[in-house]
């Protein structure tokens, strides 16, 4: 791999601390965490700890104070390096923290940040509807004032955290005959009546985060919890998603970079017809092919990084890298997985399971379709 020029003594430092951490609380806790469908709490209080949850966060807060997105990727980079899939940590930090930071008042802030930089509260953000999903003039969850609340009806589908969140940030309507422009943030706490939780929602991979369906019945949300202005919640979340688009292509190039390092490691001493698996032409190509496109999916990866660090990251870049590296971690990830034979479809093996993970990343926070969609609208088609 090419030397990386994105990251100073700070980052390296945070590191350090984040892979130890990982490979002292999290690799061993693993297979538990997949059984159960997500990490425990005290994961979550003991990541809090060492500050890998709330970076961006004030200092009065309880968080480190920074502004590089920088931190957040270093943790990405180390979860995906020790093979864990930790998607509800991302959501956590990535997805869920800037509508906080960037929209909460100092009161919701105060209210609000501490808990989420310790660990005591999770959060998620709830969005997708069954019958919407990435079309949100066609939400349907409706919000109405009543004095100095508002009565949430509805119901929420594919939500990361679902089961384990705090605070959630739903997306309603407050005004349903206004399509996308009638749309409002609020946060809910999870002890609020009215919220249920729905089933949990089996998956094809990405076992260790869970993913629920939510549903809202009178439920009674302070008009103080409300995040920005009132029907500018479609702005809201249209801004926050370069960055959510951007996390998951981290995650999709840490992931496809894995996944080769650790298939050099199998056929160097995986067996076949009196010699390794790697000494053969074809595995040498394949293996050759890959670290190529890994290494071109870092640089627009970290071109990326450096634009969005600097402000200037839009929405057409941001699904170019999204698009891209995700599609590559696919192809990687399929290419490693043959040179294992059998065995690579055995999910005691890592490449099997990083090949059930993989799939979706083409999928959520907008498909590949809907990434293409907006780069041939910025090309002017």
């Amino acid at each position: 791999m090419m030397r990386r020029t994105l990251f100073d003594e700070d980052h390296e430092a945070f590191r350090d601390t984040v892979r130890r951490f990982l490979q002292a609380r999290a690799v061993p806790h693993y297979e538990e965490w997949e059984a159960i469908g997500h990490p425990d709490r005290e994961f979550w209080r003991e990541a809090g700890k060492i500050g890998a949850l709330g970076t961006q966060i004030p200092e009065e807060y309880g968080g480190g104070g920074q502004t590089s997105f920088l931190y957040n990727v270093v943790l990405t980079e180390e979860a995906q390096r020790a093979g864990l899939a930790l998607g509800g940590l991302r959501v956590h930090t990535d997805i869920c923290m800037p509508y906080f930071l960037e929209l909460a008042t100092a009161e919701q802030q105060a209210r609000w940040l501490p808990r989420l930089a310790s660990g005591e509260a999770i959060a998620a953000l709830a969005m997708s509807e069954p019958g919407a999903g990435s079309d949100m003039k066609a939400m349907g969850t409706t919000a109405v004032r009543d004095g100095d609340h508002y009565i949430v009806n509805g119901s929420k589908t594919f939500i990361t955290n679902g089961r384990t969140a705090d605070l959630l940030i739903l997306a309603v309507k407050t005004d349903p005959a206004a399509g996308r422009d009638g749309i409002s943030l609020l946060v809910v706490d999870a002890e609020t009546e009215g919220f249920v939780r729905g089933r949990k929602l089996e998956k094809l991979g990405l076992k260790s985060q869970d993913l629920a369906e939510l549903s809202f019945t009178d439920m009674r949300v302070p008009v103080a919890n409300r995040l920005g202005a009132e029907e500018q919640g479609f702005g809201h979340l249209t801004r926050n998603l370069a960055q959510e688009r951007l996390s998951i292509a981290v995650n999709s190039q840490a992931a496809a970079l894995r996944a080769v390092e650790t298939t050099v490691e199998y056929v160097s001493t995986r067996r076949a017809f009196g010699t390794t698996v790697g000494s053969f032409q074809n595995t040498k190509f394949e293996l050759a092919a890959c670290a190529a496109e890994v290494e071109a999916g870092q640089s627009l990866l970290d071109r990326a990084l450096l634009a969005h660090e600097a402000g200037e990251l839009g929405p057409a870049d941001a699904a170019k890298v999204k698009l891209f590296c995700t599609e590559l971690q696919g192809r990687v990830v399929d290419r490693c997985l043959q040179l294992y034979g059998g065995y690579g479809y055995i999910l005691e093996y890592p490449i099997a399971k990083a090949y059930a993970d993989a799939r979706v990343t083409r999928i959520y926070a907008g498909s590949s379709e809907i990434m293409k969609t907006i780069i041939a609208k910025d090309l002017g088609l």
